[in-house]
């Protein structure tokens, strides 16, 4: 068999005045085409990675069209997302109009994906490659935890599936599923149906780690429901709320073998045991101040807080400055802000080299949301022109590039000071510097779950903080004008 893949990948948040252009596909996990693809992402923990194990299990026929990431910002340009759509739709129709063809098509999406005038970019996307590939060919979709999903683009897709996970180390798990899944369909053995759900509700994020209750709960469920006869898969997607578009929120699916009805049946029962449930899906965060007296009534260390109003693998800028500001205020010691982006410190750091007194003001610059700048009077302990590689579950196998950085600290509260807007999704960036994080004793990042799955192992405790920023867990705090209402909790 002959299967084409690729993908197009965002999480964007409307909230983030920073647009999306191609120059950030290209800097974010770049944009890769043809065998470049194969090449990159062969034995990597992303679905694209799980595509390419699954068919060259078989030797199946591979057909790598086009995959660009971009860290998560703003609404993505219109003509830039029409730009990469069209030349993947070209690559496309190319192959299958070769002499060897196209048996099916595997894509590697994010979910939450809107652009200028497109809110739901992702159906958009699905519905265009379903457009060139007919009626009869299958498509198979990987998702992100995190998409604002809707039906019409699970209808333009033969099955779709969802991660399990999160933090999410079950993506090249989810992509050997997708591709086993087209397999058995090209074949003739399963008949894909798909039944899906919305749940107009908001999905705090300390209450999706999968690892953990009350989420694990739902993963349970949602593998018990696969084991079922005639249940080929299920997910669940908690959505992506800072994304402000008329299909935003939670949501289910359910793909059986040829019968409508028990996937119907079966993603209502899901949604209803979910929608009965709602109040355990909530769990609003603590301040700065209480999650530090907290941790060290614990005794426990080192002592981890979840900065999750400005992650920065939401869409967050990155540069929120309360934290910052309370630690020093506290006059903490082994303390370790992980990451704030300020090329402007950045900068006077390369220009000052290691050992050099720095007088400035740290983050605050991108919006007066994020707090105000924060005056230090630093040293320069460390410089990196950003790249590393992932030492985690997530991304395993993969390099990445935090840009220009640079390890600045003042009074033992130490700040990596970055250009790209990445989360930390572990302590392998900052090693590279020389900061080891298992000696401290306090640490925040800039992120929600992700860092768990490399930091969890050496936590004394993790704190979710709602802090001053973009990205706020407080959803009322939010200018909304196209989500759906009601929604709960509001």
């Amino acid at each position: 068999m002959r299967i084409a893949f690729g993908g197009l990948l965002h999480e964007t948040s409307t909230f983030a005045k920073t647009p999306t252009t191609l120059a950030h596909f290209a800097s974010g996990f770049g944009i890769y085409r043809g065998p470049e693809i194969l090449a990159r992402f062969r034995g990597a923990n992303i679905c694209t990675g799980g595509f390419i194990d699954r068919l060259e299990q078989e030797s199946h026929d591979m057909v790598p069209l086009l995959w660009a990431f971009a860290y998560p910002s703003g609404l993505i340009v219109a003509d830039d997302y029409a730009a990469l759509k069209g030349e993947f739709l070209d690559h496309l129709r190319r192959e299958i109009a070769s002499p060897a063809g196209v048996d099916g098509v595997l894509l590697d999406l994010h979910g939450a994906m809107v652009v200028e005038g497109i809110p739901d970019a992702d159906g958009d996307f699905v519905a265009a490659v379903r457009e060139v590939v007919g009626p009869d060919r299958p498509i198979v979709v990987t998702y992100d935890l995190h998409g604002n999903h809707s039906l019409p683009r699970m209808r333009s897709a033969t099955a779709s599936i969802g991660f399990d996970t999160y933090p999410h180390v079950d993506m090249a798990e989810r992509g050997r599923e997708a591709a086993e899944l087209i397999l058995a369909t090209l074949s003739g053995k399963v008949v894909p149906v798909t039944a899906f759900r919305s749940i107009p509700m908001f999905w705090n994020a300390p209450c999706q780690v999968t690892g953990h209750p009350p989420m694990n709960e739902v993963i349970d469920l949602l593998h018990a429901i696969e084991q079922r006869p005639g249940i080929l898969t299920a997910s669940v997607s908690t959505g992506f709320p800072w994304a402000d578009v008329p299909n935003m929120g939670s949501s289910v699916w359910v793909t059986a073998d040829r019968d409508q009805e028990l996937a119907d049946r079966t993603a209502q029962e899901l949604a209803d045991w979910i929608w009965e449930r709602r109040e355990r899906w909530q769990c609003p965060p603590l301040s700065v101040a209480a999650a530090l007296d907290k941790g060290e009534s614990h005794g426990k260390y080192p002592i981890i807080l979840a900065d999750h109003a400005d992650n920065t693998g939401g869409g967050a800028p990155g540069d929120s400055t309360e934290v910052l500001q309370t630690f020093l205020d506290r006059g903490l010691k082994d303390a370790a802000i992980l990451y704030i982006v300020d090329p402007e410190v950045v900068e006077l750091a390369h220009r000052a080299g290691v050992g050099a007194i720095l007088d400035t003001e740290v983050g605050g610059k991108s919006d007066p949301i994020q707090g105000p700048p924060v005056k230090m009077r630093a040293t320069v302990r460390a410089l990196s022109q950003g790249d590393f590689t992932y030492d985690g579950p997530m991304y395993a196998g993969l390099t990445g590039n935090m840009g220009p950085s640079c390890w600045i600290e003042q009074n033992g509260v130490h700040v990596v000071v970055v250009t790209a807007t990445e989360q930390p999704l572990g302590p392998a960036f900052a090693l590279t510097l020389g900061l080891d994080c298992r000696r401290l004793k306090y640490i925040a990042v800039k992120s929600a779950v992700h860092f768990r799955a490399s930091f969890e192992p050496f936590a004394g405790l993790i704190l979710s903080v709602d802090a001053r920023g973009t990205h706020t867990h407080d959803f009322r705090a939010l200018n909304y004008q196209h989500r759906p209402r009601p929604m709960y909790p509001l």
